[in-house]
């Protein structure tokens, strides 16, 4: 049974998107960092009928990431799918005069380390196999930067650079790289917009394995 992989699994997109793939025939292993949350969700999944498992990781401990994402795979079966989609800090959401060397370093390591690390664990598999995709999920700062978003604009552009040349190099793999980005907050009960419909998006950039980049929605003024 092919895995899915969610880093920054919770109870809205992510939850979604497990059971989408869920139904498709493939096992969820589910990554945040609150293990309560994630027993609840798995929990909810099993329900459906799906298998699940939900690992504690938080994202800027690269080394933890590593170990769940290859104990994920030992107990669910190989990594197909990997989404990276934690949500940011309301920390680098600050006015790049206010945002400190810390902070841009945090945001950087949550951002493009993290994922280069997580990728990094999977894709020997992915090649090995000759099939797999990589789901970069973004803001909208990942395409057009704001200065009082200064941490998110900074990694989130290092994060889309890093899927442009991957997904470059990956393809003649068989391996697909696709980013996602979601202009402004997600709204619950929005039939397209909403988690259910994102579920539906992500699943399509996997099996169309199109171009790298897909707006869910026109940027726009205020947008995020």
């Amino acid at each position: 049974m092919p895995t899915i992989a969610i880093i920054g699994a919770g109870p809205g997109v992510g939850s979604a998107v497990a059971t989408h793939f869920g139904r498709e025939g493939y096992a969820v292993a589910l990554i945040s960092r609150d293990q309560v949350k994630l027993d609840a969700l798995v929990a909810e999944l099993g329900d459906a009928g799906i298998t699940a498992r939900g690992y504690a990781a938080d994202v800027l401990e690269r080394p933890l990431l590593r170990r769940v994402l290859e104990q994920a795979a030992t107990d669910l079966g190989p990594i197909e799918v990997l989404q990276y989609s934690p949500i940011p800090s309301r920390a680098y959401l600050t006015p790049v005069l206010e945002t400190t060397e810390t902070t841009f370093a945090e945001a950087l390591a949550f951002s493009a380390l993290a994922p280069i690390a997580a990728v990094e664990t999977v894709l020997p598999g992915m090649r090995e196999a000759g099939r797999g995709t990589i789901v970069f999920v973004n803001g909208g700062t990942s395409v057009q930067p704001r200065a009082d978003f200064a941490g998110t604009s900074v990694a989130f552009a290092a994060e889309s650079a890093y899927a442009q040349i991957l997904h470059d190099a990956a393809a003649p793999h068989g391996v697909h790289v696709t980013q996602l980005v979601i202009p402004g907050a997600i709204r619950s009960d929005d039939e397209e917009f909403g988690p259910a419909g994102i579920a539906r998006t992500i699943w399509r950039l996997h099996t169309e394995r199109g171009e790298l980049r897909h707006l869910l929605m026109p940027l726009e003024d205020g947008r995020e």
